[in-house]
């Protein structure tokens, strides 16, 4: 099994839901400083339907004060008067492994971040930490299927390929958004393993962006040469929970896809797009 999609041999179909999670920390300036854990924010979420079961966030004050900026170089960002009265990491360490422990945990480049800063925080509080039954990183997950259209696969970028805003580099934000982003690239996938020879051409013969038409300001897809800029649409505005199945972003899609299979194969094709996706969405 991929080393970023992996289970326990002690998982039970159906027994366990996936946690999506996400951190922010200090950023080490000089040697021997170490990342201190700011924020932490996690959804609980079904995975047979894609829906938030759950929420929690909180700020988290770092024993050592001083370690937080006191500006954020970002609008949203953290800053030492931010996490002042915020609880320690021992205060909420109960409910951060309950959240966490036992369940299947997602996020971008959560192997080689999130995961580690935890291990760390728990560590240092003298309490074991919380253990998974699977791991979803969907850094390397869709580096592998998704190959780097989007670009650098960098969340931001991910995030503006499909037109979802700009990221807030915040933890409840960015987990929803991860979400969010998942299923669009599978929705992609989907409709490319359906009708390889159309859409998977596509990729290979051209750079596909999506732009804004002159003519009537709505969102176009246009074949051009260079990349597309970050949107410049202020924060990234969350879907409504729990996701309706217009939230997959397929019920959206459906017209335009129609339009260019009826264009690209005939009605047979289309056919037989609509017929996986309805199986998909029960």
């Amino acid at each position: 099994m991929p080393m970023d999609m992996e289970a326990s041999s002690s998982f039970k179909e159906g027994a366990a839901e996936i946690v999506f999670f996400d951190l922010e920390t200090t950023v080490p300036k000089r040697v021997g400083q170490r990342f201190r854990v700011l924020e932490f924010g996690a959804i609980v979420v079904c995975p047979m339907k894609l829906v938030e079961l759950e929420s929690f966030t909180t700020l988290i004050r770092p024993t050592d004060l001083s370690a937080v900026a006191l500006r954020s170089s970002r609008p949203d960002g953290i800053t030492r008067a931010a996490v002042a009265t915020a609880p320690l990491f021992e205060e909420v360490a109960d409910k951060i492994f309950s959240i966490l422990n036992g369940r299947i945990w997602a996020g971008h480049n959560i192997r080689r971040f999130d995961c580690v800063r935890i291990k760390e925080a728990f560590a240092e509080i003298g309490r074991p930490a919380p253990i998974p039954v699977g791991m979803v990183d969907s850094l390397g997950v869709l580096t592998n299927k998704f190959g780097k259209r989007a670009g650098n696969m960098k969340m931001a970028s991910l995030a503006s390929y499909f037109q979802l805003g700009q990221q807030k580099h915040r933890s409840l934000d960015d987990v929803r958004m991860n979400l969010e982003v998942l299923k669009h690239c599978a929705t992609v996938l989907f409709l490319e393993s359906t009708l390889p020879s159309i859409l998977q051409e596509k990729w290979k013969t051209s750079s596909t962006k999506t732009t804004r038409s002159r003519a009537n300001g709505k969102l176009n897809c246009r074949e051009e040469s260079s990349r597309k800029s970050p949107p410049s649409s202020p924060g990234y505005q969350l879907r409504s929970v729990p996701y309706s199945r217009e939230g997959l972003g397929i019920g959206k899609m459906t017209a335009k896809v129609k339009n260019l299979f009826y264009m690209a194969q005939g009605k047979q094709h289309l056919n037989v797009l609509l017929k996986h996706s309805r199986l998909l969405l029960r």
